[in-house]
Order: structure tokens, then C-alpha cells, then sequence
């Protein structure tokens, strides 16, 4: 008896091939590398053993997938840093242009042609050109991860939903300083964005690349 013609699973509705870009946002040596300004035992344990480990692959399957990849990280554009946020000036955040601190971590490493933006605000939509470039290069989901779930990656979350792009969030690839303030910073944003683990769009890109051989 012949078996049964099996159709392959459909893609998600948030996969859009040749439109989708991966935004690592402030994973850099200064918030997870050797230039923190504080010893944080505890947030770097989590970082080391499950968050980079997650944005690693996260990495690995927006590259084969060819998402468009854009790294942010936490630079002010003058020494002193008076043209960062308010909010920046007041917690004493932000790094000097060119230093370490501002440095993507070797891990996370960008290939040559893709876009490392420094932002001086919390959203990389307030202080940086991401709006502009992400229009002209076509893009209409953006994949988020990085640092912190309940600050930065909350503010690039609901500003891009704001802007009218679909907005994936890789909850796995996303850490705050504590467990419980990631999962209040989730609860909170999920109405902006789908949720979901680094397994199911290293699923999606697997797929995707199977219903093109």
C-alpha cells in the first residue's frame, strides 16, 4: 500500500523570508564581559550558562536563515557623555566611544557587513538611525535579545511594535538582573510582541531551509 502524501507543516505567519532582522541589543563587554563596572556573581553565572548560550544559537540560525543581523550597544558619542538620555545621565549608564566596555563580547562577535549601532538611550529607536535603516533595507519583523528584559529590551519591544514592525521576542536570549524581574518584564510587554524560546525559530529556520532544497 502506497503511504500517505504528508504535507510539510506551514511556516509561522511571523517568518517573512528576506524581511526579518535579528537586533542583539547591549551585549557587550561592559553589561556581560570583562569591562562591567560592578562584580555581579550571580547575573553572570545566568548569563554564562543559559543566556549566551541561547543567543549564540540564536546567532547561528538568523545567519543561516539570512536574517539581516544589527548589534547595539551602549556607547555615548562624546567622552564626557552629555549627549546620552536623561536617564542614562541620572544611573550613570553608558561607555566611551571606543572603549572596551562598548565592544561587542568575542562570543557574540559581528561579522564583517553587519550594523553595530551605538545608543545612548534605552530604546535603540530614541538615539540611534535603526528606524531609517530598517525601512530602507526592507524589514518588517525584528527578532529581539539581549540585555536587560525589563529595561532596554522592554523599550525596543514596545517602540518597534509602536512603529509597526512585527516584533519576535526570544525569551531565552533575554535576561534581567533577577529571574523574577525577566518574568515580570515579559508579562508585562507580551501584548507588543510573540514570545517564544530559541528552539522554535531555530525550528522555523530549519524548515525554511528544507522548503528550499
Amino acid at each position: 500500500m502506497e503511504a500517505a502524501h504528508m504535507e510539510p507543516d506551514p511556516l509561522p505567519a511571523w517568518w517573512q523570508p528576506g524581511a526579518m532582522a535579528l537586533l542583539l541589543v547591549d551585549l557587550q563587554q561592559g553589561t556581560c564581559g570583562d569591562a562591567q563596572p560592578q562584580v555581579r556573581p550571580a547575573f553572570d553565572a545566568q548569563f554564562r550558562a543559559h543566556t549566551l548560550p541561547a543567543a549564540q544559537r540564536t546567532l547561528a540560525a538568523a545567519r543561516r536563515g539570512g536574517l539581516e543581523v544589527i548589534h547595539t550597544v551602549m556607547a555615548n558619542l562624546t567622552s564626557d557623555g552629555r549627549d546620552r538620555s536623561l536617564d542614562y545621565k541620572r544611573c550613570g549608564m553608558g561607555f566611551p566611544p571606543g572603549s572596551r566596555a562598548a565592544q561587542v563580547i568575542a562570543e557574540l562577535a559581528p561579522w564583517p557587513d553587519e550594523l553595530v549601532l551605538p545608543k545612548s538611550s534605552s530604546s535603540p529607536f530614541s538615539s540611534t538611525t535603526l528606524d531609517y535603516l530598517l525601512r530602507n533595507i526592507g524589514i518588517g519583523t525584528l527578532v529581539v535579545i539581549g540585555l536587560l528584559t525589563d529595561q532596554c529590551i522592554d523599550h525596543t519591544v514596545k517602540d518597534a511594535a509602536d512603529r509597526g514592525y512585527r516584533v519576535v521576542c526570544l525569551t531565552d536570549a533575554c535576561q534581567a538582573e533577577t529571574p523574577e524581574r525577566h518574568a515580570a518584564a515579559l508579562a508585562c510587554f507580551q501584548g507588543y510582541c510573540t514570545q517564544m524560546p530559541v528552539a522554535a525559530l531555530t525550528a522555523t529556520v530549519n524548515a525554511f531551509l528544507a522548503s528550499t532544497e
